[in-house]
């Protein structure tokens, strides 16, 4: 647009106030605007989106407060007797006898238990037959075969098994003879006691008091929706959301340590606060849970056997009917194509979306969010943590499953018994217990130091801000649980 007035030839007179005139025009050409006048953008540009990390704890999980060094639970063991042996020692087949890895083992089965011997190796793998327990000695037990003369028998239609043979042995009863007196010893419920320990997460915001005396606002938005204007504690803020972060993504990634290379630098070991470290999410699981070292996006009909193959594993578990799946990007579009091809109806050339409703339009968003297999039903989502580049999000798979791809967890509470309490309690399978008594809360605890912000407790010249946390997971169950590696 052509200005109104004559640009003035010579040098301009600064107006008393704001008004236009034509000795007080500047001329955009000379440079000077562009070095004094930068057009300042008082917004703060969101680069990376929602930088957190932290939010999966609080949607599967929950936080309660202990006063104690470490948190002891016990969890149920299984009902019913199953053990694999041993390869046994030359003579042991035509002695019908089989051997366990210790005693303990082997007294699990008493004399007149009815049991089913099926072989894991050699050339009889695969095969079963029915005994009746007749002894228990040592790490062996006999038994006597329903169906043929003995485990080495070589008669036409018998299984002859080998003294090399592993067999997998379950009770599924007992038989007795009319007027026998019951002298065997009675077999008590087993149970396996776990514990954890929390640690000490503590980081610090510093800022010298002259920083703090030249006031710049800034119009921020929070990572949880917030927005406002903010001056010199704008970086107070993204430090507490970094040591937020660092709170879940300790618990997550934690591990106990295994030596004594750490109780010098961190003051632990014997008569002080214990081992170092703590029993973090993937530690639990690699320990505890079950791994599958198959990443799906192969084929349709590898991904469907992999997928089958973990629910038969959470078959032989406590076959919890939900459960959450937190994954990957790359994996969870692989489970999408995988969903997408169930209902593909391809083999009949014609669509099929029936759970759209039959509708098309409705298919077209290929981002399943739920869906049912079997006798389960599966809740699915992006997990960040596992795509930001700053965590696992820049890690590569390779040889022994190094990778985490996501992770399987079983919704709901589940009944362990509390050591502390000293009843049974219902408790989300995952969540974390922080440290607390009546005067000292240590869930997340923030305070300042210094000479600056009006709270002066030292003679620095700085405003220190200071976050300390006490806590740890707990992870109740593990083998509900299924950690996706490749």
């Amino acid at each position: 647009m052509a200005s109104s007035f004559p640009i003035s030839a010579g040098d301009p007179v600064a107006a008393p106030t704001r008004q236009t005139a034509s000795n007080n025009y500047l001329d955009f050409s000379t440079g000077w605007a562009q070095q004094y006048l930068p057009e300042l953008y008082e917004a703060e540009v969101e680069r990376y989106g929602n930088r957190m990390l932290s939010g999966f704890l609080s949607q599967v999980g929950a936080e309660e407060a202990m006063a104690s060094d470490k948190v002891v639970w016990s969890e149920q063991g299984r009902l019913h007797i199953a053990v694999t042996s041993q390869a046994g020692a030359s003579g042991h087949a035509a002695a019908n006898k089989i051997r366990f890895a210790t005693a303990a083992e082997a007294e699990l089965f008493r004399p007149n238990d009815t049991v089913v011997l099926h072989a894991q190796s050699g050339t009889s793998a695969g095969h079963q037959v029915k005994a009746l327990v007749t002894a228990s000695s040592g790490v062996d037990i006999t038994v006597v075969c329903y169906t043929q003369d003995g485990l080495a028998a070589s008669a036409s239609g018998n299984i002859t098994f080998g003294d090399n043979t592993v067999y997998r042995v379950f009770v599924y009863g007992s038989e007795h003879k009319k007027g026998a007196s019951l002298t065997r010893d009675a077999l008590n419920p087993s149970f396996q006691t776990f514990d954890n320990k929390p640690i000490i997460i503590r980081d610090r915001f510093i800022i010298n008091g002259s920083d703090t005396a030249q006031i710049g606002w800034v119009e921020v938005s929070g990572e949880e929706g917030q927005s406002g204007y903010l001056w010199y504690l704008k970086a107070e803020g993204d430090t507490r959301a970094r040591f937020n972060d660092y709170l879940e993504m300790s618990m997550i990634e934690a591990e106990e340590a295994v030596g004594d290379q750490l109780d010098t630098v961190l003051g632990t070991g014997t008569g002080a606060q214990g081992s170092p470290g703590t029993e973090g999410l993937f530690s639990a699981l690699n320990s505890r849970g079950n791994v599958c070292l198959e990443a799906f996006g192969d084929t349709f009909a590898n991904d469907l056997g992999t997928f089958d193959a973990i629910l038969a594993k959470f078959d032989a578990q406590g076959a919890i009917e939900e459960n959450m799946i937190y994954l990957n990007r790359a994996q969870t579009l692989a489970i999408d194509d995988m969903l997408g091809n169930l209902n593909s109806g391809q083999a009949t050339g014609t669509a099929s979306f029936g759970v759209f409703n039959n509708s098309a339009d409705m298919a077209v968003n290929l981002g399943f969010n739920g869906f049912r297999r079997g006798s389960y039903d599966f809740y699915k989502t992006d997990w960040k943590y596992l795509n930001d580049k700053q965590a696992h999000g820049s890690t590569t798979g390779g040889a022994g499953g190094k990778k985490i791809d996501g992770v399987i967890i079983p919704a709901g509470v589940s009944s362990v018994y509390d050591e502390g309490m000293g009843k049974n309690i219902k408790r989300p399978f995952l969540h974390v217990r922080y440290r607390k008594s009546d005067t000292e809360d240590r869930k997340l605890k923030t305070w300042i130091t210094g000479s600056v912000g009006g709270n002066i407790t030292s003679d620095e010249d700085a405003m220190i801000v200071n976050y300390l946390s006490e806590r740890c997971l707990v992870v109740q169950a593990a083998n509900n649980f299924m950690l996706l590696k490749n």
